[in-house]
């Protein structure tokens, strides 16, 4: 699967998340200084979404705001509970003043299916 454009890069300052539907999936789209992330936006303890949540760029996570479950913006894991699952991780590129997603799981690199 290609790279599909989800927002410009002034879109999302940095230190922030938003949320972002590509292909019918939800995704957050983290920026910490120039360094980009996606992140599947649904809590996988409860339906909330982490582009609500907080941003911690010096552990490279976000947080999910409803019950504190923080997620790594690099491996998807979780890393406090409630949440035991992780969330699917995607590779980011900015070209210029585009940012591109593509909805490969970096984890496993299958494609995820769109309920």
């Amino acid at each position: 699967m290609s790279a599909q454009r989800v927002c410009a890069v002034s879109d999302v300052a940095p230190g922030t998340a938003r949320q972002f539907v590509v292909d019918g999936q939800k995704i957050a789209v983290v920026r910490i200084g120039d360094d980009w992330y996606a992140i599947g936006d649904t809590c996988t303890h409860q339906r909330i979404s982490l582009a609500d949540g907080e941003v911690h760029p010096e552990t490279r996570e976000i947080e999910c705001w409803k019950h504190g479950s923080c997620f790594s913006l690099e491996t998807g894991e979780p890393s406090s509970l409630p949440a035991t699952k992780a969330e699917p991780v995607y590779q980011v590129r900015v070209h210029g003043e585009d940012v591109l997603v593509d909805l490969v799981d970096v984890r496993d690199e299958s494609v995820v299916e769109v309920p």
